[in-house]
């Protein structure tokens, strides 16, 4: 059977993350509520909200039609930071950040008609002690309000704030691309070239 792949996410990273890999897919984005029980903790948030997003697709799927779907979050001292909702969480995130190793969790959800199945990867990153014009020149600049953490490996802050990492580097952009690729090789296995 010859495969359709959708990717349910709207985050300009993993559309390029999923281009450079040489994956063919649409994008398909539909709007849910990122709501989780709260006894959940760290892969279990981020396993729950991607299969929550790949629940919502599954409905309008074809048999031969699949919906790639990813969560990451920032985990610190065993609390889950996600997205900052505006300039001063972002700054009270980053200051959490600051001079400490956290992890990247991402988890990703491959969903047919009928089933789902989900990868996860995690990513130990260590930040230098960073001061408050750094963070409050990042935030105001970068408005990094669709990124967990409050923060993209790939920015600026990233570049100067970054001292160590241990894992996947795509993972904290915000897809594991090894993982991710054989998730699918089952299903689009010309994605080998």
């Amino acid at each position: 059977m010859t495969y359709k792949l959708f990717l349910g996410s709207g985050s300009p990273r993993r559309v390029a993350l999923l281009k450079q890999m040489g994956v063919a897919f649409e994008q398909r984005v539909l709007a849910i509520e990122e709501i989780y029980p709260q006894e959940l903790k760290g892969v279990e948030i981020t396993d729950f909200l991607a299969r929550l997003k790949g629940k919502s697709h599954q409905q309008q799927l074809q048999q031969n039609e699949l919906v790639l779907t990813a969560d990451t979050l920032v985990w610190l001292d065993d609390a889950a930071l996600g997205k900052p909702i505006d300039e001063a969480h972002a700054i009270e995130m980053l200051s959490k950040l600051s001079g400490k190793t956290h992890e990247v969790i991402t988890s990703v959800c491959l969903s047919t008609n009928e089933t789902q199945t989900c990868v996860q990867e995690t990513t130990q990153v260590s930040m230098v002690v960073l001061s408050k014009a750094d963070i409050t020149h990042y935030a105001k600049t970068h408005k990094p309000f669709d990124k967990a953490g409050g923060y993209g490996i790939q920015d600026w802050i990233g570049l100067i704030g970054v001292s160590k990492i241990a894992g996947s580097y795509t993972n904290v952009v915000g897809l594991p691309t090894a993982k991710t690729h054989q998730l699918l090789l089952p299903y689009l296995p010309s994605i080998k070239a």
